[in-house]
């Protein structure tokens, strides 16, 4: 094996520990920001009241229905007396300056960093999640900080991060605070963003829309039974919308609002591999979003209770990225493996490398106002602030 790609597999798994104990003690390095007097619960947004005091969630797929003092599947959305309320308001369990390559964004303000955000609670559960100690539990089972929109955006300015990104746990259960966050960003020309499993609600999705730059989208497969898999049907909660239905209504809808996509398939031996799914997949991307929506491959790696299986092979991701390069997308990368050559941006005219990187750090940036500088080729992305500053909430006007 290249001694530069033992190299970069060595430093992804000490990154893949390391983060992990980071999540769980940066409450303490913002121990300042700690409150507990404020903002305990909030009526949450988009649900009906039904009779006998019972309420249906109409934020994701599952559209639970709560009876009185119940929480829905997530955990974080509570019937009292016949209202509902998120727990999860103003309380992020999470904060952490990443480079935005990390989300993966590779088309979006390359070299940033951003301030990423995350909190308890998931409307998934899958068992390989990394960031387990955070979506499988409820947020009184979480040290928190407590902390306004506004005072969460100026926090990222203060630590010199061009805007922020809800991420770690699934930010659809964060809904509200989400919504707000990403009213203030977008009021102050700042760059917001999310990562997410795709299962939210159409309604609810395009409202918060409006005020993105970009999302990155969590494809885990496509099929149905996998889904099945992460999603845990019970008669209770048994989804309104068949899971992997719900995604590729997201995918479309973030397109049609012209809302800046990347799309995430982690690659999970005998579980989601099959190269004739994958195809699938590639074509109704290029069908359905276009051939310029970057398709990231990344390399599972064991975690959570899905501890048996190896680490996916590098040459399995080189497959799948062989394959959606022939059914037409033009952008498509290799995550988790550092060093390797799938890593980095090329010009799909004329073959030059244009952005090279080492995991998420940028080693050589050589667009110039997005363009190719060898041919002129413009490549699709968010290159710059301004382009920035134009998005979000202001698209619309």
């Amino acid at each position: 094996m290249d001694g530069r790609l033992r190299l970069g597999l060595e430093v992804a798994a000490l990154a893949a520990f390391t983060l992990v104990g980071i999540a769980l003690i940066a409450p303490r390095l913002f121990s300042p920001l700690l409150n507990p007097s404020r903002m305990t619960m909030w009526e949450a947004m988009y649900y009906t009241r039904l009779d006998g005091r019972r309420v249906q969630c109409e934020l994701c797929f599952r559209r639970c229905i709560i009876p009185p003092g119940e929480r829905g599947f997530c955990g974080n959305r509570k019937n009292v007396d016949g209202r509902l309320y998120t727990l999860v308001y103003g309380k992020p369990a999470a904060l952490q300056i990443d480079p935005i390559e990390k989300e993966p964004l590779f088309h979006v303000l390359s070299g940033s960093r951003i301030l990423c955000v995350g909190t308890a609670g998931c409307n998934f559960r899958c068992s390989f999640c990394h960031n387990w100690h955070l979506s499988h539990m409820k947020i009184e089972q979480l040290k928190y900080y407590r902390l306004t929109a506004e005072e969460l955006v100026d926090l990222a300015g203060s630590h010199g991060c061009v805007g922020l990104h809800f991420t770690y746990n699934e930010p659809t259960v964060f809904y509200e605070y989400m919504l707000a966050v990403a009213k203030e960003a977008k009021r102050r020309g700042v760059y917001f963003g999310f990562h997410t499993n795709g299962a939210i609600n159409p309604e609810p999705l395009r409202e918060l829309l409006q005020y993105t730059d970009s999302v990155t989208v969590d494809l885990k497969a496509f099929d149905e039974e996998f889904y099945e898999y992460v999603t845990e049907p019970t008669e209770r909660f048994k989804p309104s919308t068949p899971p992997l239905e719900a995604v590729l209504r997201t995918l479309r809808i973030v397109k049609e609002e012209g809302v800046w996509l990347e799309v995430v398939y982690l690659v999970i031996p005998t579980l989601n591999d099959d190269m004739g799914e994958v195809r699938e997949m590639c074509l109704w991307m290029r069908e359905n979003l276009g051939e310029d929506v970057p398709l990231h491959f990344s390399r599972f790696i064991p975690a959570c209770k899905l501890t048996k299986l190896p680490p996916t092979p590098v040459e399995t991701l080189e497959r799948a990225r062989e394959i959606a390069l022939e059914a037409g997308l033009r952008y498509v990368y290799i995550g988790n493996v550092p060093g390797h050559p799938a890593e980095d941006l090329y010009c799909p005219h004329c073959g030059e490398p244009l952005i090279l990187r080492f995991q998420f750090t940028v080693m050589e940036y050589r667009l110039v106002g997005g363009r190719c500088p060898d041919c002129g080729y413009e490549i699709p992305g968010l290159w710059s602030r301004e382009k920035v500053k134009s998005t979000g909430a202001y698209r619309k006007k």
